[in-house]
C-alpha cells in the first residue's frame, strides 16, 4: 500500500485514539470489585464487550451515554456484583474523561499536514466533544453514532462515511480507514470496499479486551501498534515520494 496515494483519514476514536479501556476501568473496577475482588480486568472488559455489543445491537437509536447505563446493569447481572443508580450515572456520563493516548494528539497533527481527517465514533456527540479536546486538531469532519442513527459494525454507518466523504470532495479509493477494533471497523469496513490500517493497541497482550472477538480472520492492508507508527510510516512515504 502507498500511504501517499490516499487523501482522506477515518478514524474510530474509542481503542484507536482514546483509550478507553482504561477509561472504562477507571469506572467500572472499583464498582465491580465492592462485590467481587478477585474479578479480573480482562473478565470486566469481556463480559462490558459482550454487553455492550448487545446493547448497540438492539438499541441502535440508543444514545451511548444510556448504552453505557445498561451495559453495565449487565455486567452486574453476569458477574454478579450490584449496580447502584449512581454507578450507572457515573459510568454514562464517563466518556468525556476517558483519556487519550499518549501519542494520539501528536501522530493526528502530523497526519493533518497530508490528509483530510474524519471521525467515525460509536458515541454520541456530547460525549465525543469531551474526548475532542484531548486530541487538539481540527477534523474535517465528526460522524458520531447519534448522527447516522446506528453503531458500527452496521452497514450504516460506513455508508454514510462514504457519503460524508463524497461531499468533501474526496474520491473513491482515495480513503483509508485506521481503527483498532477488528470487529467494529475492520470487518465492515472491508464488506463496502475501504482498504483499513490496524493500529494494534493490544499488541502486546492476549485476548480482545473491551471489543467482542470477530470472529473470523481478518487481514488489514497495513498494521501498526500505535499511530506514532502509523505517522512516521506517511512521513517516510512521503520523504520517499519526493
Amino acid at each position: 500500500m502507498d500511504l501517499t496515494e490516499f487523501d482522506a483519514l477515518s478514524f474510530d476514536c474509542y481503542g484507536t485514539l482514546i483509550d478507553w479501556e482504561t477509561g472504562i476501568m477507571a469506572v467500572l473496577d472499583p464498582i465491580a470489585r465492592r462485590d467481587n475482588p478477585s474479578l479480573t480486568d480482562e473478565a470486566l472488559l469481556g463480559a462490558f464487550a459482550k454487553a455492550e455489543g448487545e446493547v448497540e445491537a438492539a438499541n441502535p437509536a440508543m444514545l451511548y451515554s444510556d448504552v453505557l447505563k445498561e451495559s453495565l446493569r449487565r455486567v452486574g447481572a453476569a458477574l454478579a456484583f450490584d449496580v447502584t443508580e449512581a454507578d450507572t450515572e457515573a459510568f454514562g456520563n464517563s466518556v468525556g474523561n476517558w483519556p487519550a493516548f499518549p501519542d494520539s494528539a501528536e501522530a493526528l497533527q502530523r497526519l493533518k499536514q497530508r490528509y483530510k481527517l474524519i471521525i467515525l465514533s460509536n458515541v454520541h456527540r456530547d460525549g465525543f466533544a469531551g474526548s475532542n479536546k484531548r486530541l487538539q486538531v481540527e477534523f474535517d469532519a465528526i460522524l458520531t453514532a447519534q448522527d447516522i442513527g446506528s453503531y458500527k459494525p452496521s452497514a450504516a454507518n460506513f455508508n454514510a462515511l462514504l457519503a460524508e466523504t463524497q461531499e468533501l470532495g474526496v474520491l473513491r479509493g482515495r480513503l483509508l480507514h485506521v481503527a483498532q477494533s477488528l470487529f467494529h471497523d475492520h470487518i465492515p469496513a472491508k464488506r463496502v470496499g475501504l482498504p483499513t490500517v490496524w493500529i494494534n493497541r493490544r499488541h502486546d497482550q492476549g485476548g480482545w479486551g473491551a471489543t467482542p472477538d470477530p470472529g473470523v480472520a481478518v487481514i488489514p492492508y497495513l498494521e501498526f501498534p500505535s499511530m506514532a507508527a502509523l505517522a512516521d510510516a506517511v512521513d517516510a512515504a512521503f520523504a520517499a515520494s519526493h
